[in-house]
């Protein structure tokens, strides 16, 4: 690794740096494995700030972020769990840097189960902004921690993933590996079918919600949209919160 002249400059020093001045000029970053392979991880004393696959990663965080990196005997703690369970509602991220905009479409985002996925749209009248769209797909795009926020939940309407900071192949292996069935969710689509409701409960769902999984043929009703469910009778599900979504 190239030598950075800031740390090579603080190590000149006759006299130790005061305690905790390298992490608030410096990240610190390890090797871990991940569910898409080998990951490069770069952390502060404020939480995770940069998740990175294959190649060029000292060099592509460095422009990003403009801090030197510090190689780091351990991981924090909490990596390992969230990057092999999916889940990391107690880990720690460090988003600054980012604009509130951005902040919002990806605590959103981090808030989607594993193995269930949520439209583009949601996102963005879930924050209040139902017409940026494209905007939040812009967001998701530079999302530095992918797998910790997991926006490879976020997909088109018509079924097909879309497009992830890892490539779209990746994104569709990790969430087959979390069991979202995308053959079923394309075909749904093919037929303008968005939603599921139950007219056992009254309830509809977004397809991969675990309550519209439970849902059997004989009860299962599909909608194009949530003003038809809601006209036939139906309230929208309280867990995967349809009524977020303006529109398909």
């Amino acid at each position: 690794m190239t030598k950075d002249p800031l740390l090579t400059g603080l190590a000149a020093l006759a006299a130790e740096p005061p305690e905790g001045l390298l992490d608030r000029i410096a990240a610190r970053w390890v090797r871990v494995p991940g569910p898409i392979g080998e990951l490069a991880v770069a952390f502060t004393d404020h939480g995770v700030a940069y998740v990175h696959a294959g190649e060029g990663f000292t060099e592509t965080f460095r422009k990003r972020f403009g801090r030197p990196l510090l190689p780091a005997a351990r991981p924090p703690a909490g990596l390992l769990p969230a990057l092999r369970t999916g889940r990391a509602p107690g880990l720690r991220l460090d988003l600054r840097g980012m604009s509130d905009f951005q902040r919002e479409v990806l605590e959103a985002a981090r808030g989607i189960p594993r193995g269930e996925v949520r439209p583009y749209s949601w996102i963005a009248a879930r924050i209040g902004r139902p017409k940026a769209v494209r905007a939040v797909g812009t967001a998701l795009g530079h999302n530095p921690v992918p797998l910790l926020i997991p926006c490879h939940r976020v997909t088109r309407s018509d079924g097909v993933p879309g497009d992830y900071v890892f490539g779209s192949a990746a994104k569709e292996r990790l969430l087959l590996a979390e069991g979202v069935d995308l053959e079923r969710l394309r075909a749904l689509a093919g037929d303008r079918v968005y939603y599921l409701a139950s007219d056992t409960t009254g309830v509809v769902c977004f397809p991969t919600c675990h309550n519209a999984r439970r849902i059997t043929p004989a009860h299962r009703h599909g909608f194009r949209d949530l003003a038809q469910a809601r006209a036939a009778g139906y309230r929208p599900c309280r867990t995967c919160r349809p009524a977020h979504d303006a529109t398909v």
